[in-house]
């Protein structure tokens, strides 16, 4: 591994730390709920830095800052799409998402909540949609273990088998023994570093370059160079492509384990404020991203000589422009933050994963009296049982399999979404409707591309086509007037809670 480095130390301090929380969490873990949803105890700070963290993987801090360094400003049309739906999905759904899982026989999985909000009639619906979020979030898992194992091989030099066990062994030890507790607690260490990472970088940057205007001419005369337009949001887009770009927002409403930060709230009180502060880190971080990449470009342009930092590949411009600018103990901090983006992700997958398995297949079927205890158990075997499939999928990065992760976010956005918004506000919505638009957004993300060759992204038909579905059939369906009873009372309790 070559000679002495100060980021092992940084990097081994932030590993133990993580441990720590996790065993803290294991102390405080005492039935299943606790598990899987941290007993609805999280408060405002927590709930919005962990619903952050779990969201922006090693994408915020290595695949936008690449894009924007490779093409230019017109790569950051799909920040303004996840802003715009990330706002939406904390204004719209969090609150009565909290409010409604609550009345749905305090549901603590989506697939659980969609199964009572229905009636609890008959397990189709859960059947499917935990066997949707099983299958996707393995494969996604298996993206982390990669994403990780990469980091690791890239700065320690490690083979890849090596790097893969580094990057996942610690995320795993702590979702395993510490739940959603840990994961969120973590969460909240990983998105204070992610944020003082992207917002400390470009800052330093600017500085090294000396000001704005040698960095205005420096970007100006890397577009001359490369005969790129790095200023211009427009140049090289269509139509289609702004509005695939922005549709990524779409996906925030179907995404289970952002939605279950939401659940996991103690009021919708403390959405109000987590709203405020996710927002506000969301901004920030996306913001620093984007500089990153963009004030990379006057970085490299001015000193190419640099570039061999980045090893040929624009997707490590924050890890090189860190390695230049700090001093290895400031680096180690701040290059933990990739580490720290992917370790929330995975985690949060994890535990979704395990949940599905245990809730809704476990308890479902096989042992619906089960006692609390063997459910947590259940739960942390789960967790390691998908870990070992994701990591038998990441032992070859290069497998095809991984390509299936560019469907999650539009299968999870198109097949949940639509669901997850009618349920919360629409009483007349059946489950004959849910499952009908379920199906045809899932069959339409897939189906699209293969079928049409178009270049719009899979999320903006499949999200129409799953919504018309599901209000059609659901119209042409017999609704529950229990069900719309429980919805009314459900509604009342969240609109009296959120003017408290």
């Amino acid at each position: 591994m070559g000679n002495f480095n100060p980021m092992y130390i940084t990097f081994s301090v932030y590993l133990i730390a993580v441990l720590l929380i996790g065993l803290a969490a294991y102390f405080s873990t005492r039935d299943f709920d606790d598990y899987i949803l941290g007993g609805r105890s999280l408060g405002a700070f927590v709930t919005a830095m962990s619903a952050g963290a779990s969201d922006m993987s090693g994408w915020l801090l290595m695949g936008l800052p690449g894009a924007i360094y490779f093409t230019g400003l017109s790569e950051s049309w799909v920040v303004i799409g996840l802003v715009l739906g990330a706002y939406l999905n904390w204004r719209l759904i969090a609150g009565r998402l909290r409010v409604h899982t609550e009345y749905c026989n305090n549901a603590m999985t989506l697939p659980d909540y969609f199964y009572h909000r229905f009636g609890a009639k008959g397990h189709s619906i859960k059947v499917l949609s935990a066997s949707i979020i099983l299958f996707f979030f393995t494969v996604y898992s298996a993206a982390g273990v990669v994403a990780g194992a990469r980091l690791f091989q890239s700065l320690f030099e490690v083979s890849y088998t090596q790097a893969m066990w580094l990057g996942a062994a610690a995320t795993i030890i702590y979702t395993f023994i510490g739940g959603f507790l840990a994961v969120s607690w973590t969460d909240t260490i990983q998105a204070t570093l992610m944020i003082f990472a992207l917002v400390l970088t470009p800052v330093m940057v600017y500085l090294n370059l000396g000001g704005a205007d040698e960095m205005s001419a420096a970007i100006q005369a890397a577009a001359q160079a490369n005969g790129k337009f790095y200023s211009d949001f427009l140049h090289g887009t269509t139509v289609v492509g702004i509005i695939s770009s922005v549709a990524w927002g779409l996906g925030y409403f179907g995404q289970p384990h952002i939605l279950a930060r939401f659940m996991a709230a103690d009021s919708v009180k403390s959405l109000v404020k987590a709203r405020r502060i996710g927002m506000s880190w969301m901004i920030a971080c996306l913001g620093g991203a984007v500089l990153v990449g963009y004030f990379g470009i006057a970085y490299f342009g001015m000193r190419p000589e640099d570039a061999v930092f980045m090893k040929g590949d624009h997707e490590r411009v924050f890890i090189a422009l860190t390695t230049i600018l700090f001093n290895p103990w400031i680096a180690g901090v701040i290059l933990s933050a990739i580490l720290a983006a992917v370790m929330s992700t995975l985690s949060a997958q994890l535990l979704v994963c395990s949940s599905a398995v245990t809730e809704d297949f476990y308890k479902g079927f096989l042992r619906p009296n089960a006692p609390q205890k063997e459910l947590v158990w259940i739960g942390r075997l789960m967790v390691l049982a998908v870990a070992g499939i994701a990591m038998i999928i990441a032992s070859d990065p290069n497998s095809k399999v991984l390509g299936l992760v560019s469907y999650a976010w539009a299968g999870f956005g198109a097949a949940f979404g639509p669901i997850v918004i009618l349920s919360l506000v629409w009483k007349r919505m059946t489950e004959q409707g849910a499952l009908a638009g379920m199906l045809a957004a899932a069959v339409t993300v897939v189906a699209w591309k293969p079928m049409t060759g178009s270049a719009l992204y899979e999320m903006v038909p499949g999200f129409i086509v799953g919504a018309i579905v599901a209000i059609a059939v659901s119209l042409a369906t017999k609704s529950n007037a229990e069900v719309e009873k429980r919805f009314e009372q459900a509604e009342e309790a969240f609109k009296k809670e959120h003017m408290e």
